[in-house]
């Protein structure tokens, strides 16, 4: 294999298979229930046979198209169960995987962003990559000094591929909108629009990545790599070894799950008040547990600046909810434009509204899971709830997309490693402008 596929028609037709592969196995399911094969088994074959579809076109084409793909494994939790088993595997395999460069190009790279010479800067070097995902793939190496690191190259072409796959996903939206029932699209696919000059650049990954370097330095916790060297479109970072989160997910233990979960939602609480900035990809292949129990951090192309920590208001307004004060919380989200002027809105049924989001801050200790997810979307997206018409009269500021981003994917990957987190103290140790009030019984 040579670069990204370049030509927008050629990635065009590509991305445009997948809802002609879908309508053509549809055909065949047909064909195979006339012909007296039990529906169920036709279903599955034919939810696998997209599966793996959906997972070969989206990894081979990278850019744009495996970043889209990639925002939508996190969310495999909510799915139904009886449609996750064929699709969890798949999407979750686009975590942490994709097709590599050659040799040849991944030394082009090189020799364009560390100079001619740039073996000499190395002891040794793998031409054969560990991790590939959406717009680069990551390669071992020694350093001149001794230390193992690791070499992120970006894919030459990402920048083209990348927006015009998303402009293509763009238009297969409503068969996405199948695959994953009761999540948004377009949101997420305005939102990865919207930072892609960010992360096409390594420049500025590499900057954040060394301020949460040393943010972090010597965290009991955390451990996150420094970067040795860097480019537009390398980085040289320090080596981390570790479990991979997606290997806790599929295989952990009860213990490993719990300390996974509990390090993996005090990072996403405890970074924007240390370094000014919100880790923004919070999918798993970027992090590691690591053996004396820290969490390792990879990836940070993707970040939100927040220069004085997390709004004040999050933390107000979730201590309102928590305390069942349906008016004072109904007054904060119109003050800060979640409820738009003159929207109507009854203030319980916007309680009963937000009460399943509130639960796991009602115990000492909360297990996510994929059921509760589950019953979540379930709660939000059911037009039979009476509370079903306030969720469509909400409004996201646009301050707040991102880091509604971030919390949705990562409380799909909580859900996903299913441990038991110690939630209600980390929110009031990190978040600012909380106050939750005393624990009564505990909700079951």
């Amino acid at each position: 294999m040579t670069d990204l596929p370049r030509s927008a028609v050629v990635r065009a037709a590509r991305l445009a298979s997948l809802p002609v592969g879908m309508a053509g196995r549809a055909a065949w399911g047909l064909g195979k229930r006339v012909g007296g094969k039990p529906a169920e088994i036709v279903t599955a074959e034919l939810q696998a046979r997209t599966a793996e579809q959906l997972f070969s076109v989206l990894g081979q084409l990278k850019g744009g198209a495996m970043k889209f793909g990639q925002a939508l494994s996190i969310f495999e939790s909510a799915f139904p169960e009886e449609m996750a088993a064929p699709y969890r595997a798949m999407l979750t395999k686009l975590q942490d995987s994709a097709p590599p460069l050659p040799a040849s190009t991944v030394h082009t790279v090189l020799a364009e962003q560390l100079g001619p010479r740039w073996r000499r800067s190395f002891v040794e070097f793998d031409d054969v990559p560990v991790a590939a995902a959406s717009i680069g793939q990551v390669h071992r190496g020694i350093w001149r000094d001794g230390r193992t690191v690791a070499v992120k190259i970006q894919y030459p072409g990402a920048g083209p591929a990348l927006l015009s796959d998303l402009a293509q996903v763009s238009r297969v939206a409503r068969v996405a909108t199948a695959w994953v029932p009761g999540i948004e699209i377009g949101p997420i696919l305005a939102e990865l629009k919207g930072r892609m000059a960010e992360e096409l650049d390594y420049r500025l990954e590499a900057r954040s990545q060394e301020k949460f370097a040393k943010g972090f330095d010597g965290d009991p916790h955390f451990l996150i790599p420094h970067v040795i060297k860097f480019g537009e479109r390398v980085i040289v970072s320090e080596w981390i070894d570790g479990e991979p989160l997606s290997r806790v997910i599929n295989e952990g233990t009860e213990e490993q799950r719990d300390l996974a979960s509990q390090r993996y939602m005090e990072f996403l609480l405890v970074g924007p008040g240390r370094v000014g900035l919100l880790h923004a990809d919070p999918h798993p292949g970027n992090f590691r547990l690591m053996p004396d129990g820290r969490l390792g951090i990879m990836d940070f192309g993707a970040v939100k600046r927040l220069p004085h920590g997390l709004p004040d208001e999050m933390g107000r307004f979730l201590s309102l909810a928590v305390d069942g004060d349906a008016e004072g919380t109904l007054a904060g989200l119109r003050e800060t434009g979640f409820v738009r002027p003159g929207m109507d809105v009854d203030a319980e049924r916007l309680l009963e509204y937000l009460e399943p989001f509130i639960v796991p801050l009602r115990t000492d200790t909360f297990r996510f899971s994929r059921p509760w997810l589950r019953d979540v979307f379930q709660h939000i997206n059911d037009p039979r709830r009476p509370n079903y018409a306030v969720g469509m009269r909400l409004n996201l500021p646009a301050e707040y997309l991102l880091i509604h981003r971030v919390w949705l994917g990562g409380i799909g990957v909580l859900c996903q490693i299913g441990g038991e987190v110690h939630g209600r103290e980390l929110v009031g140790a990190y978040l600012p402008g909380v106050d939750l009030p005393p624990l009564g019984e505990p909700v079951v």
